[in-house]
Formats: C-alpha cells, structure tokens, sequence
C-alpha cells in the first residue's frame, strides 16, 4: 500500500491570523502553468507600445509589465472585489503569469472571524473558490505561502519586491520557460 506524502505545514503554530497586522500571500496556479498572463516590455517581440491600455504609467515606458489573460483579468476582479468583503485593506498585489502577490493588512482585528476560522486562510479559499467557478476548472496549487510582516523594514522590502516582480521575472523561481 503507497504511503501518502506527509504535507509541511505551512503557517506559524502560535500565530493567530485573524489578529491585526500585514501579511504577504502568495498563491500559485496548479503545475506552474502560466495562464494569468505574460510579461511584455521593450525588448519583447511585438512588445505593445506605451500607449497599451495594460501599461504603467511609468518615467520608463519600456520596463516590463503585466500583460494579463482572460483567467489573469477574472483573478483581478476578485482580488480588487476581497476589501468589499472583508476588514482587510490590500496595500498591493500583483499577478504574475503563475501566480498571485498580496500585501493583506488586517484591520482593527477580525470581529467576524473566530478560531479555528481565520481571515487569511478564508480569504485565500474565497478567492480561490469564486475564480475557479468563473473559469471553470480549478487552477491553483493546494495550499499558499503566507509571511507574518514584522516589521516596517520587512513591509517595505516585500512592498519592493512586488513591485520589481514583473522586471525580475526571468529571475524569480516561479518562472519555468
């Protein structure tokens, strides 16, 4: 008889997620595949001029950006839909072709969340469950990556990194191709 794999877990055991504070979350599509879009620039082939409806506002119109698909467009929808919802504020997000950046700032404490219900795990469900039903098939991995912001040095460090993610993507380790 196979033995099932022993899964990692993934969040901090004495840390109570649905307390204040800033969180960065990271959710992946399924086998890595890059269906929420690509990234476009300059020196991309046919890269869209600076007057693209996608592109940044930017001193540097050729830097790279998120070009997002249908499936990349429907998870934006639902990302910017997660505030309405929640007393949470999205400080800054960015989807990248495989997956998901969020800077989730838990406001003032979860008075509708309680144990063992916590606000980030039941964000990331949420979202997961109403994108999948709209595309239709599921396409995230099980589970997410979360990291408990400790400090403003910490903030301002992911805050940077979202924000360079589409420049760095031929560097970052979710890119295969």
């Amino acid at each position: 008889m196979n033995e099932l794999p022993v899964r990692k877990k993934m969040r901090l055991n004495d840390y109570n997620y649905s307390q204040e504070g800033v969180f960065f979350i990271t959710v992946c599509v399924k086998d890595k595949h890059e269906i929420l879009g690509k990234t476009v620039g300059s020196d991309d082939p046919g890269a869209p001029s600076s007057d693209d409806p996608g592109a940044p506002s930017s001193d540097d119109p050729g830097a790279p950006y998120m070009k997002l698909s249908a499936y990349g467009n429907i998870v934006k929808k639902y990302v910017e839909e997660i505030e309405k919802h929640y007393p949470i504020s999205i400080d800054k997000y960015i989807i990248m072709p495989n997956h998901v950046h969020m800077l989730i700032a838990v406001l003032n404490g979860a008075p509708r969340s309680s144990c063992p219900t916590m606000i980030i795990p039941r964000i990331v469900a949420t979202l997961k469950k109403v994108t999948n039903r709209e595309i239709g098939f599921n396409i995230w991995q099980t589970s997410y990556y979360d990291h408990v912001i400790r400090n403003n040095a910490d903030y301002q460090r992911v805050w940077l990194y979202i924000d360079e993610n589409p420049v760095k993507w031929k560097e970052d380790k979710y890119f295969l191709t």
